[in-house]
């Protein structure tokens, strides 16, 4: 069975320059444009193939992209100012290891900000919002038939940030986007990394309950949902092992 698409609408934090969505035409041919890098380290990321702590080499980065170390160091300093990648000086950048800490901190600033968006897309009563947040579910559960884990752990993050988006707050937006991608590593890091962290109806109850109004259904379903993630989280978990950064980039 094939599994559905949804296209992801990234909305992005504010960075030195913007990502170009085309290619320098003095890259060469083939080599990928800045959005195209930053999308695909950041779907590695959602789909669990890029681990936290992961070394992202300029050198490597930009052999894989077919872009130059200055495009790849600016696609970089993009994903650090989300907070998901860390620069260290005279080390390079690594994908951000989240801590014990890390995740509580999350999860405590979702619960109000997660029932912030509920509210608000009930107050919208637009039922093309609903409609889009069920074609969302449908892909959710296309993937969980045809066993593709990582889209499924790919697309159980990004409902959360496609109900922020629709939510029509562009900050709560930008740091939804922040937080779903720090949840992704947080449940790499303390969770078994091909288990997602749904029971599989939650967000379909969630849409039901959007769809009929019900702002304190709505509410309760996301706050428990959430404190499901954050209880299924192993806080003794190790670090992974080491993986080959190309293969974990391939499209």
């Amino acid at each position: 069975m094939q599994t559905k698409t949804v296209k992801r609408r990234s909305v992005r934090a504010s960075s030195p320059a913007p990502l170009q969505d085309e290619r320098p035409a003095n890259d060469g041919e083939g080599g990928a444009s800045d959005l195209e890098i930053y999308e695909r380290i950041i779907t590695s990321i959602m789909e669990h193939r890029l681990p936290p702590g992961t070394k992202l080499g300029e050198d490597k980065l930009a052999n894989i992209f077919g872009a130059s170390r200055a495009r790849v160091r600016q696609v970089l300093a993009r994903l650090a100012l989300e907070r998901v990648v860390v620069l260290h000086p005279n080390r390079g950048a690594f994908v951000a290891e989240p801590t014990v800490e890390d995740a509580r901190e999350v999860f405590e600033v979702r619960r109000p900000l997660e029932a912030l968006v509920v509210r608000r897309i009930i107050a919208k009563k637009d039922p093309a919002i609903i409609a889009r947040l069920r074609a969302h579910v449908e892909a959710e559960e296309a993937a969980r038939a045809a066993r593709d884990r990582r889209a499924i752990i790919r697309l159980s993050g990004e409902y959360h940030i496609l109900l922020a988006e629709l939510s029509g707050n562009a900050l709560t937006a930008r740091l939804m986007h922040e937080l779903a991608s720090l949840t992704c590593l947080i449940i790499f890091l303390y969770d078994a990394p091909s288990v997602p962290a749904c029971r599989d109806q939650e967000h379909s109850e969630i849409t039901q309950a959007l769809a009929d109004r019900d702002e304190a259904t709505a509410i309760r379903l996301m706050t428990e949902h959430l404190e499901h993630v954050e209880a299924c989280l192993d806080l003794s978990r190790g670090r992974p092992e080491e993986l080959d950064l190309e293969a974990a980039l391939a499209s």
